[in-house]
């Protein structure tokens, strides 16, 4: 099994997926535990003086004026995790908990957060042992970090609360640690506050939303060229010095994927004949621009999550001159915003995917197929109420895609007033990634069964690649009308997994 060593200078992205999705485990560096070391001495000489430092010596937030004394500080850290545990609503998915914990302790590892080695360790064997907290949808406001997500994930620290074993099964947390081995942790000074302050759960989203919009990326490329190809549309829109002399590169990117899919085509350069076109239809001669903003939008959001991945996000933080300062790093505006920014480019691309669908259902803008694509249109209804779902899922996108990084709400006594919303960003943004998938997939899906209708005119080798493969993993082609669910299922499953890119690459080569 692959294993990620965490040290004291971030993480990759590769890294936070392979802990979060691959189950990898975890190792802390030798420089990674002496940092820790080296940062506890200076909580620990800070905590033994009389003056009151935040998180080490005080309370939390609005109650940060109370200097607490050095009997209280052990109970201070406990019920500071107890108390911000408050979440509610549906749990949270396994990966997002894995990647929140692994991002929490990479920042632990720093050596500017002053927590006990003992405690990084503990958290590392937590994953290793397949042991996830219990974390619900709501309770984060994205400032100060992610606070009741990883409350929930402290509390399993201290061998409270609920979390799910390697089984799958909810359990007492306690239980499951006894079960693996692992002792509890007894909190010490400015511990509990350094495990909930941080960027974490919304940072692991974003990774994942980027990994998965990559490959849709790449996916939607190839589903508007099978579009363009059904339609009997023209590739020569695709040529790369129309594209040179606006010189977005995602568009460059886009055009380049889909002139490769489409080569060796025989049903492109027909837009001419019988009625002429003078050009085709904006959803598909612009398709790779839509698709380029989109994946120019990526490459913004991936600059922000690396630069967040090399981060030590706390509050307060330990300075390698022996200070602890007060911060605001904490706050999710710089994550918010372009998770709230992705959810606007997947909902265009959505949009402008269900108009190529639409259009190919059509009889009277399709240029000679039959309507919604039916075997014998009237006893049947072909893919109209396939183009709905598509429609419905669309309609949804755009609801997701209005920002929560334009809101704020404040908290804890107005202290906290002003916050990022950016897990709330990030919860929206993954519905609106799963959405987008499903909406390629019915492309895909009506795509594939428009071109197999022309009869005579033999698509691209790539794409007949696409559509073997799609018919391989049980999506059926043109035929009467049947039980419509698992073939949008299956093509689903097809466009999740990766396969529409994994079947058009040995013969076109890696798409960009």
């Amino acid at each position: 099994m692959h294993t990620v060593v965490v040290g004291t200078s971030g993480v990759t992205a590769s890294d936070v997926l392979a802990v979060a999705r691959a189950g990898a485990r975890i190792e802390l560096s030798g420089e990674a535990v002496a940092a820790l070391a080296a940062a506890r001495e200076i909580v620990d000489a800070l905590a033994a003086k009389p003056e009151p430092v935040y998180g080490v010596s005080t309370g939390f937030g609005a109650l940060a004026s109370r200097h607490i004394s050095p009997e209280l500080r052990a109970q201070l850290q406990r019920n500071i995790v107890r108390s911000h545990a408050a979440g509610m609503g549906p749990r949270v998915e396994r990966e997002v908990v894995r990647a929140l914990m692994f991002l929490r302790l990479k920042t632990v590892c720093s050596g500017h957060t002053g927590v006990r080695p003992e405690v990084a360790q503990t958290m590392a064997d937590i994953l290793n042992a397949g042991i996830t907290p219990v974390v619900h949808e709501y309770g984060s406001l994205g400032c100060s970090g992610d606070l009741a997500p990883l409350s929930h994930c402290a509390l399993t620290l201290m061998g409270e609360g609920d979390a799910e074993g390697p089984d799958g099964a909810v359990r007492p947390a306690g239980e499951l640690l006894a079960e693996a081995g692992i002792t509890p942790v007894e909190l010490r000074e400015k511990e509990g506050l350094a495990l909930l302050n941080g960027t974490d759960g919304m940072l692991g989203m974003l990774v994942m939303a980027l990994a998965d919009l990559e490959t849709l990326y790449k996916s939607a490329d190839v589903t508007a060229a099978l579009s363009l190809e059904a339609l009997l549309g023209t590739d020569k829109v695709l040529a790369p010095e129309l594209h040179a002399i606006r010189p977005h590169p995602g568009q460059s990117a886009a055009a380049a994927n889909m002139l490769a899919v489409l080569k060796g085509s025989e049903l492109t350069g027909h837009h001419q004949d019988g009625a002429p076109r003078v050009q085709d239809a904006y959803s598909v001669r612009c398709a790779p621009q839509v698709a380029g903003a989109g994946r120019d939008t990526l490459a913004h959001a991936r600059t922000v999550a690396e630069r967040e991945l090399a981060a030590a996000v706390d509050n307060p933080v330990v300075l390698p001159d022996g200070r602890v300062e007060s911060n605001g790093n904490f706050h999710g505006a710089p994550v918010a915003y372009v998770l709230d920014f992705l959810a606007i480019a997947a909902a265009d691309l959505g949009s402008i995917a269900e108009r190529r669908t639409d259009r190919l259902l059509d009889k009277n803008r399709s240029h000679g197929l039959p309507p919604f694509l039916a075997d014998d249109a009237g006893v049947d209804s072909g893919l109209m109420i396939a183009q709905y779902t598509q429609a419905a899922l669309v309609s949804e996108m755009k609801r997701l895609a209005v920002p929560a990084s334009a809101d704020s709400i404040p908290s804890s006594a107005m202290q906290e007033d002003h916050v990022s919303m950016g897990w709330s960003a990030a919860r929206k943004l993954r519905t609106a990634v799963d959405n987008l998938t499903r909406i390629v997939a019915i492309e895909l899906y009506a795509a594939t069964r428009a071109i197999e209708l022309r009869e005579g005119l033999v698509p691209a080798p790539a794409s007949q690649a696409v559509i073997d493969a799609v018919r391989a993993a049980g999506v059926q082609g043109p035929g009467p009308d049947r039980f419509l669910a698992p073939d949008l299922a299956a093509a689903d499953a097809f466009v999740r997994g990766g396969h529409v890119v994994a079947a058009v690459e040995p013969v076109t080569g890696p798409l960009a």
